[in-house]
Parts: structure tokens; sequence; C-alpha cells
């Protein structure tokens, strides 16, 4: 059995890797626009060789998809197009919309929406690790829409990335990803440019940046061509967690301005809640 992978990143380059030290495909195919990606992924050895994407439809069982969203929606309805008994897997991170996209294509049963709830702040082939995905959750996406057998082999390459495994709704994903995943990120753009603008006049600011800044902020190194898709794609629910997070500083701004330090002080401890989900 051979599987194709769109797009040689991080995800893609991690499932590729990770495929190839278990033996699970006979070959890993590589689709990649990008010339420099496509000799840096053969260099790491994250793919056997690459392909065309019409190659790939005739030659592998299942075609995985790590692409931007925005880039997965122009390509999931030409695949399911052509597709036979292939296998197609979107691994992106947004669902609803889609889902919507695809919900009536007479092919839809050999779709698998699917989400690892894992990465770094890093992009690109050389950001690939083979133990990215070990004990992370894998989000199925109304896997009840799904062929049997389609499921049944997309699971085992889940198995394959040691993944724990969990099932949702589109809206169910896109809400709570907007709130565990999304609203970090944003976070994290922010604070960066929050610093990048205080820098411009207080130069040694970096010099002073501890391990607590760095962890907040390191997410600001993220790739604008993935998440930018995604907040557009996931536009309503990133707005809503947004107000909230909003509402929550604007909260904490006015008690620190009206010197009010017993209310902050019950404002940090009421976050504290957060141990008991988080160790």
């Amino acid at each position: 059995m051979n599987i194709a992978i769109v797009g040689t990143g991080l995800i893609g380059g991690s499932i590729g890797i990770r495929l190839k030290q278990t033996n699970f495909a006979d070959k890993i195919v590589g689709i990649e626009k990008s010339e420099t990606n496509q000799k840096k992924a053969l260099q790491l050895g994250l793919v056997d060789e690459f392909q065309t994407l019409p190659e790939a439809l005739q030659n592998c069982k299942i075609i995985v998809l790590t692409v931007p969203v925005d880039a997965i929606m122009e390509l999931l309805p030409q695949l399911l197009d052509k597709a036979t008994n292939q296998v197609i897997i979107d691994m992106g991170s947004t669902k609803t919309n889609i889902l919507n996209l695809i919900s009536e294509h007479p092919n839809r049963g050999r779709y698998v929406a699917a989400h690892p709830m894992a990465g770094t702040e890093y992009s690109g082939p050389e950001a690939a690790i083979p133990n990215l995905f070990k004990d992370k959750m894998m989000v199925y996406v109304e896997a009840f829409k799904t062929d049997e057998d389609a499921f049944e082999l997309a699971d085992a390459l889940t198995e394959q990335l040691e993944m724990k495994t969990s099932f949702m709704t589109a809206d169910e994903h896109d809400m709570h990803t907007a709130y565990v995943s999304h609203i970090s990120h944003l976070t994290s753009f922010a604070l960066a440019l929050t610093v990048l603008e205080k820098e411009k006049s207080q130069g040694r600011i970096f010099e002073l940046a501890g391990s607590g800044f760095q962890s907040t902020v390191r997410l600001a190194k993220s790739s604008p061509d993935m998440w930018t898709p995604i907040f557009k794609q996931n536009r309503s629910n990133v707005l809503e967690v947004l107000e909230e997070h909003i509402k929550q500083l604007q909260h904490i701004y006015d008690k620190i301005n009206q010197e009010d330090y017993d209310a902050v002080h019950k404002w940090i401890k009421k976050s504290n809640k957060i141990k008991r989900i988080i160790k």
C-alpha cells in the first residue's frame, strides 16, 4: 500500500517520517509545489519520492492533505471527483466549511475529516519530527458519514502515529479548537507585536525576557500562511473567543487602573482553577 502526503511541512513531514519508521506503507509519496521543500524532504528522508497529484491518485491508496485549510477546500472536491476506492484524509484545523462543501458529494464516504491536535511553532520540512503525535489527540469529525473500510484504514494510520482518538461534530470541533488552540495563537501574535512596539524605544527589553515570556510568545513564530486561512475559515468562533478574551483583559485593566488589588488577587486566583484540568 502506498500513501501520498500533500504538503511536506511540519504535519505532513512528521507523518511521513513516522510511517517510514513503522513500515506501515510500501512507499510514502510526497506532493509539494515548492522545489526547495521537495529537496529538503528527500534529504531528510520524510518521503520516498515526489509525484504529481494525478500520479498519486493512480498509485496510492491513501491521500493525506496537510496543506492550509484554504488549499484543502480547493483540492478536496477535485480529489473526490476522481476517487474510486482511495481514502482521502484531511488534517486541517477547521472543519465546518470543508464538510459543508462536500456534504452532498457522491464520494463523501471515501473522505475522513481528521485533526491531529499536535504541532510546534516551526514550519517547513526541517520542522518534522517522528514523535510529534505520540500520545496526542486525533479528532475525527462526522466519522459516521465515512465508509467503514475508509475509516478503519485512517484509524490504522492514526494508531501508527500512537495517538488517542476523539469524535466530534463539525460545530463542536470548530468551537473547541477556537478556545483551546486558535486563541493561544492570537494572543501570542498580539503579545509579540506589543513587545515589538515597545522595543522600538527600549532596545534592552529582550535582554530581560525570561522563560515565561518566551513560552507565552513562542507561537508568534507560527506560519501566517497556515494561520490566516484558519482564522478566515473559523471566523465566527474566533470572533466569539476574542470577544471574551478582550472582556477579560478590559476587566483586569480596569481593576489595576482603579488600584483594586483585592479584585486583581481574586481574578488571578480564579484563573488558577485551570490547574485542575492542565497539570
